[in-house]
């Protein structure tokens, strides 16, 4: 089976989006065909590939509109390979309109599943809450990349993050695993990042990728290029670091 891979943390501002676009991004440049589902109403792994107005129907409609499919709201982008289905911030309503529908944590792996054959990957971004939307993400998902910031509250959260794998484990999904933790936004002349580094490592073991994402101007950047990294600065030190992330990505996988 394709594996869908969902990239989650319930905290912000850990480089989340960033890891879900360069992830799918330098997969699709290895030759995998790869879909980026958005999943966070801020879009903004969608307006990293395409422009806002291109956006049709969105993830939002294929949630609560059984008459849409995947092939209705894709859109290609301009990384040979790669394939956004994207978000608008209409999505944000679609807790209160899926509340009380029996399966409600089901939808997204309902509506994916009929396609997933036709990619290589699938890489789901998830907004910074363990709602409805990340449990649908968990559900829908063969592995979870957790991404954590190299800073002093590095694991706040992480704990309810684990303990929402867990349940989602026991009933709807139990082949779901944690195919990795990647470290991000790291600052290795500190003497606190390498710290955290540590007790990061103490805590979650081999889960840490080998693989470690700097702090990066260029990474901040290449969104607002509606580039990835790779083609916005293909020398700088976050194409090399995402690009090592991937191959190590393929080789857990």
């Amino acid at each position: 089976m394709t594996p869908v891979i969902a990239v989650a943390n319930q905290k912000g501002g850990v480089g989340k989006t960033t890891t879900a676009i360069n992830l799918a991004a330098g997969l699709a440049l290895l030759g995998k065909r790869v879909l980026l589902v958005d999943l966070d109403p801020q879009a903004n792994s969608s307006i990293s590939f395409i422009e806002a107005s291109q956006i049709g129907l969105s993830i939002y409609d294929l949630l609560t509109d059984s008459s849409v499919s995947v092939g209705d709201c894709v859109l290609p982008t301009s990384v040979v390979g790669l394939s956004v289905l994207p978000s608008r911030i209409s999505l944000a309503k679609v807790e209160a309109k899926l509340i009380g529908e029996f399966d409600a944590p089901f939808r997204l792996k309902d509506r994916i599943d009929p396609v997933r054959h036709t990619y290589d990957f699938v890489i789901v971004d998830t907004p910074p809450t363990l709602g409805l939307i990340t449990v649908n993400a968990l559900v829908a998902s063969s592995h979870l990349i957790i991404p954590i910031q190299s800073s002093y509250f590095a694991l706040e959260g992480t704990e309810d993050l684990l303990e929402t794998v867990e349940k989602v484990k026991q009933r709807p999904n139990p082949n779901l695993q944690v195919l990795g933790v990647v470290i991000t936004l790291h600052d290795k002349r500190t003497t606190l990042a390498r710290d955290i580094y540590r007790q990061i490592c103490g805590v979650f073991g081999d889960k840490v990728f080998d693989t470690v994402i700097s702090k990066s101007v260029r990474l901040e950047e290449s969104p607002a290029y509606k580039e990835p990294i790779f083609t916005f600065a293909p020398s700088s030190t976050g194409a090399t670091e995402y690009a090592k992330l991937c191959q190590e990505v393929i080789a857990r996988v």
